[in-house]
């Protein structure tokens, strides 16, 4: 399996918005309302890559065989370094890959201390986040919706 971190801008919208439009996919997403059209996913890959020019680091689109499976990494929040991961559920099975890839540069090449996770209340199977190492953290507002942050402190 060749799986690449690619820019989102170099990831074709109609793909993008398959997987943003995605019931399973936006059933995990609670700030996701509108349907994502092409007006929406411009905007959305543009706010992506301004976050890379303004902090140096970002989300990538994960490129699994050739084939775009998602997109996450780490993206600046309040001041954290928050982990997303948002993939086609026909790649829900390569996570954890992209998990380790993403925290190992998180913790080396970074060098940051922690990274956190905002689940939204619904997302009630955490056992997994737990064992990762991740520990509830508080509770966070994002417009209108309520998350819960989870911690991950750097082993070194």
């Amino acid at each position: 399996m060749n799986i690449e971190f690619r820019k989102l801008s170099e990831i074709s919208k109609p793909s993008i918005m398959e997987l943003m439009n995605n019931p399973l996919v936006r059933r995990q997403m609670p700030l996701l309302k509108d349907h994502f059209d092409e007006n929406a996913c411009e905007t959305f890959v543009a706010s992506k890559m301004k976050l890379w020019n303004d902090h140096g680091y970002g989300p990538w689109a994960f490129v699994v065989n050739n084939e775009f499976a998602g997109w996450g990494g780490l993206q600046p929040e309040d001041g954290e370094a928050d982990l997303a991961l948002v993939l086609h559920p026909s790649y829900w099975g390569i996570g954890k890959k992209l998990y380790q890839k993403i925290i190992g540069r998180a913790f080396t090449e970074m060098g940051l201390e922690s990274v956190t996770v905002l689940f939204p209340p619904s997302r009630t199977r955490v056992k997994g986040l737990l064992r990762l190492g991740f520990t509830e953290e508080s509770e966070v507002y994002i417009g209108q919706h309520r998350f819960i942050r989870y911690r991950l402190k750097s082993p070194v």
